[in-house]
């Protein structure tokens, strides 16, 4: 667990697998493998409301990999795939802007 905002990494992964996760208690919660060109990792995001989940494998995204784990629906979720709200509130992927090799950190 990070103590500070400025301990956070965030990393550059490409995800491998997206799957519907209608076993939690949020709506179109999406679980993830995502590739951080070392390691693979697996993560839980809100994307069905604006992300097609047959077109997210081979999306490169930003990933906070050192903020622990946490359970959801049995799920063990290792990273939280970082996004924004769109207009409705609902999250959109944030993304780099060209092709990153993987495992990049944010700085």
């Amino acid at each position: 667990m990070v103590e500070s905002p400025f301990d956070v990494e965030i990393r550059v992964g490409e995800v491998l697998e997206a799957e519907a996760f209608p076993e939690t208690n949020k709506p179109k919660m999406t679980k993830l493998r995502i590739d951080l060109g070392d390691e693979e990792i697996q993560s839980c995001a809100q994307l069905g409301y604006h992300h097609d989940l047959d077109e997210l494998p081979g999306t490169q995204v930003l990933c906070a990999t050192n903020l622990g784990s946490v359970r959801i629906a049995g799920f063990e979720s290792e990273a939280l795939t970082v996004g924004v709200p769109e207009e409705d509130g609902n999250p959109v992927l944030v993304t780099p802007e060209s092709e990153v090799p993987l495992g990049g950190v944010l700085f």
